[in-house]
């Protein structure tokens, strides 16, 4: 699978809604789905129809929306959640069950030969019921299973011929990107390429994004991702920062989506949970494009390529060379002068440099501060 060759499974609205602090009302999920859409995911996942009532009726409603991309829904392994998926009007089920001994033994209670022989029945039954779903099928605790388990589950249930791809999942977020991509290179190759593979990261050790990338450099094809990156715990993959990881390597591989509509899907969120963006998040905190100290913006303004690996205009934003602290230098000073319409000569940037620098070891400034200086100095 090529770099630039794979498609997102947004689980905003499932694994999303598994964030402590978020409680989505079903007008706030059909306004989340309506803005993914429009940025262009090609998946949307929903929480199982069978979680609540309202879990139920929201699954229809969306379902029913018309949106350009696929909805999917994610269900235990069990043929009654399935009957109820597939009612539910999505386009696609994603099966998960545990199969590492922790959750064989303190979860679903089932050994592998019993995990089996349910997937085989659920998802002969969810094929026999309507062959047009797509069906995934994913391990749950992925890597703290042992890799003969996985294949003992993955290989006959690739046999059935009745699903499009299986899951890898980091459930609790211990995996490091090579794992990620041993283990992915591994199943690629026992599978073959025609059978597509998805990959959900955890993000408990900060890892869900280079995990991400592993994961298609070792032959995935979709990623799992939320806004802001919530979900259980420490969320999972965020989908700034994936669209951030992707671009560095390939414009080429992001330039499909609607990139100017990152920044207000994540405005819309933080507004609807109440959770501010951080500070530092990929593309959309309010750090991203803001240059500080004097060699760095001395270089920027001459090439923002020196110091920018990511082009702010390309979603929307600008970049931002601030002044009013003790690291700033002359030409960072002379370029807002510029922006004010002065004309200061050098030696004049050079003493105010200078001055700005000595009050900022003194207090805190503030950028009308150093604009002020500046005016006072060019009258």
């Amino acid at each position: 699978m090529s770099l630039t060759n794979f498609f997102i499974v947004d689980s905003t609205l499932r694994e999303g809604e598994q964030c402590p602090r978020v409680n989505f009302s079903t007008e706030q999920k059909i306004e989340i789905a309506y803005s993914l859409a429009e940025f262009g995911v090609e998946f949307i996942e929903l929480t199982s129809p069978v979680a609540s009532p309202r879990s139920r009726q929201d699954c229809l409603k969306i379902s029913s929306l018309g949106l350009p991309c696929k909805i999917v829904t994610h269900i235990r392994c069990h043929s009654e959640d399935a009957q109820i998926a597939i009612d539910s009007g999505v386009n696609g089920i994603n099966i998960a069950i545990g199969t590492s001994r922790l959750l064989r033994e303190h979860g679903h209670g089932k050994n592998i030969n019993q995990i089996i022989d349910l997937a085989t029945e659920v998802i002969t039954y969810i094929h026999s019921q309507n062959p047009n779903l797509i069906i995934r099928f994913s391990a749950e605790d992925s890597f703290r299973s042992s890799f003969q388990d996985l294949l003992s589950v993955f290989l006959p249930i690739q046999k059935l011929e009745m699903i499009h791809r299986i899951g890898i999942a980091d459930t609790v977020g211990i995996a490091t990107p090579f794992q990620v991509y041993s283990l992915i290179k591994s199943l690629r190759q026992l599978v073959g390429s025609a059978m597509d593979i998805e990959f959900h990261g955890h993000n408990d050790t900060g890892c869900a994004v280079a995990n991400s990338h592993s994961a298609l450099e070792a032959g995935a094809t979709h990623i799992d991702t939320t806004i802001l990156g919530i979900g259980e715990r420490n969320g999972i993959t965020s989908l700034a920062g994936f669209i951030s990881r992707m671009y560095t390597i390939s414009y080429e591989s992001v330039s499909r989506y609607n990139l100017k509509k990152l920044v207000p899907l994540h405005n819309l969120l933080s507004e609807m949970i109440g959770i501010p963006i951080p500070f530092n998040h990929c593309i959309v905190g309010e750090s991203a494009f803001i240059h500080k100290a004097g060699i760095h913006s001395k270089a920027v303004l001459s090439n923002p390529q020196s110091y920018e690996s990511i082009d702010p205009m390309v979603f929307g934003l600008d970049r931002q060379i601030i002044t009013n602290h003790r690291l700033t230098g002359w030409n960072a000073i002379a370029d807002r002068a510029n922006q004010l319409g002065l004309n200061l000569d050098v030696d004049e940037i050079r003493q105010l440099t200078l001055y700005i620098k000595q009050l900022a070891d003194q207090k805190l400034l503030t950028q009308n501060d150093v604009d002020q200086i500046l005016l006072d100095a060019s009258i």
